[in-house]
């Protein structure tokens, strides 16, 4: 055989062998085009079906930004075009970026994941000296403190009260079970832990983040504070829901003090990288901003609780649930899923990764809705190749569809109720006014004006209203401002020994915050 045929020979299989290797990648190129296109309008339908007046999603697959694009307005009433590069407020989904601040401080020496919380914030004091001397930073950020889920919220909602005052005042706080023996999710264990970063690196947790995540990662879009929002286009207005289910566009207050916990705002494409990052152990475009020790130990689940039976049978394949650091992670058709959720007022969002896949989906949006679950699990569907995948967002649907009729049938029964216990207040108008003190929370006033009874949390100076007669002692806090967050609320007035007003309590039917908490008592 001639050494020109060997070559030729060898050329023509060589040509064969790489002819034959393209095809997988050709064949998965179309199918990814497919995959996205399906998606894409999957999006744009859910959007029209929620009501939801705007969002936006992006999708990392092995370390590229595969799909990137907005949907629906930036107000619903003013318009503008929400893209890829519109600011959303993540919520909390900031939590994630103060649990890796936190491990880039392991990295550098300065701190270790056990180390007592009051060994940085010596004036910390909670609910017993024991859990006080031993609460440690990763019990911080999972959410095993001791508290109730969104405990002692109110102290940052609206508040004029800095986060050491909060930190201060969450001595008054009443567990919900056990130290490290439950569950109950915490943003003021993520604003204490705000401040272990600023006590340890001597500078603030906004700097912080701006630094060591926004600059490397190329987030330039991305901010640590509304106020920061001042003068900046392409933002996108909350929406709150409305007694007739349709959304209203309402305005973002600057809550600082909840920074470390959900203050965050940024773009799907930024956030991108962020994922990227993530998906990398630390590594963003070849420098490491965190290790990987860090990464996998904020994976690591540190809190597990169980699945729901409502869960289980809606999604047989999960089979744990557990808080990792500024994570939650579960297991979802085989694969591993690090995750989580975020609610700013008017502002819902999701972020979900399956490292195994290389696959990052992020949504944003300006509505209180829940799309974002159905979506993203949906998205993960059609990546994992599930043979029978389920629209995830037409069961959610009609799963609240039931709630609400079951809702409006309780709602009417109430109603009915009340209005055969119609009755006037025991007292003169003047006898409910005064100053009334939490130890919690601070002051709260009741006045009289114009014949009216006028309600007041003093440490807000937002959240106040007229009181309108309910029955007995009991009246109606109709809030003067109309936020997404507020729930009818009521103002239940507490007869003392000397028959005279002692007491007040707030009643809300309140998913995010526990009024019941605050125990004014009048101060004579």
């Amino acid at each position: 055989m001639s050494k020109r045929y060997t070559l030729r020979a060898s050329f023509s299989w060589l040509c064969f062998i790489l002819f034959i290797l393209a095809k997988p990648v050709s064949a998965q190129q179309t199918n990814t085009a497919a995959t996205l296109a399906k998606l894409d309008a999957y999006y744009q339908k859910a959007l029209k079906d929620w009501n939801v007046p705007g969002m936006a999603i992006a999708i990392v697959k092995n370390d590229s930004i595969i799909f990137a694009k907005g949907y629906g307005v930036l107000n619903n009433k003013t318009g503008g075009q929400v893209d890829a590069n519109t600011l959303f407020g993540i919520a909390s989904n900031s939590k994630a970026y103060t649990a890796a601040a936190l491990g880039i401080l392991v990295d550098e020496g300065k701190i270790k994941w056990n180390d007592p919380v009051k060994k940085y914030i010596p004036t910390l004091q909670l609910y017993n000296p024991y859990v006080t001397e031993n609460i440690t930073i990763e019990d911080l950020l999972s959410h095993r403190a001791g508290f109730g889920t969104f405990s002692g919220d109110l102290l940052w909602y609206n508040t004029t009260h800095s986060r050491p005052e909060i930190i201060s005042r969450m001595q008054h706080l009443k567990p919900a079970y056990g130290f490290r023996n439950g569950y109950g999710y915490s943003n003021l264990m993520f604003i204490t832990a705000g401040e272990v970063i600023e006590k340890v690196s001597g500078t603030t947790w906004e700097k912080f983040i701006q630094e060591r995540f926004f600059k490397p990662l190329g987030m330039t879009r991305s901010y640590t504070s509304v106020n920061d929002l001042k003068g900046v286009a392409n933002v996108a207005s909350p929406h709150g829901n409305g007694a007739d289910g349709k959304p209203f566009a309402t305005t973002l207050n600057p809550w600082d003090n909840w920074n470390p916990a959900a203050g965050i705002f940024t773009s799907v494409n930024q956030a991108a990288n962020w994922m990227r990052l993530q998906l990398n152990h630390g590594t963003y475009n070849g420098k490491k901003i965190f290790s990987e020790a860090a990464s996998r130990n904020m994976w690591t689940a540190h809190n597990p609780f169980p699945v729901s039976k409502q869960a289980e049978e809606q999604i047989p394949s999960t089979h744990f649930v557990a808080a990792g650091l500024g994570w939650f992670v579960s297991d979802y058709e085989g694969r591993k899923l690090v995750y989580h959720g975020g609610g700013h007022e008017g502002m819902n969002s999701r972020t979900v990764l399956a490292p195994e896949e290389k696959l990052g989906v992020i949504i944003l949006t300006n509505s209180m809705s829940s799309i974002m679950t159905p979506v993203t699990t949906y998205t993960l569907d059609q990546f994992f190749a599930v043979k029978k995948p389920r629209d995830w967002s037409q069961l959610a649907l009609d799963n609240i569809a039931k709630a609400k009729q079951a809702e409006a049938a309780a709602k009417a029964k109430t109603s009915s109720e009340k209005k055969k216990r119609n009755s006037k207040p025991t007292m003169p108008l003047a006898a409910y006014a005064g100053t009334y003190h939490s130890i919690l929370y601070g002051d709260a006033t009741v006045k009289v004006q114009d014949g009216k009874l006028v309600f007041q949390l003093v440490p807000a100076p937002l959240l106040g209203g007229t009181l309108t007669h309910s029955q007995h002692d009991i009246f109606n806090l109709n809030w003067r401002t109309k936020y997404a967050l507020l729930t009818p609320t009521n103002v239940r007035f507490l007869v003392g020994e000397d028959g005279k007003i002692a007491e007040m309590r707030l009643d809300a039917d309140n998913p995010d915050f526990h009024f019941d908490e605050l125990e004014f008592k009048k101060v004579k």
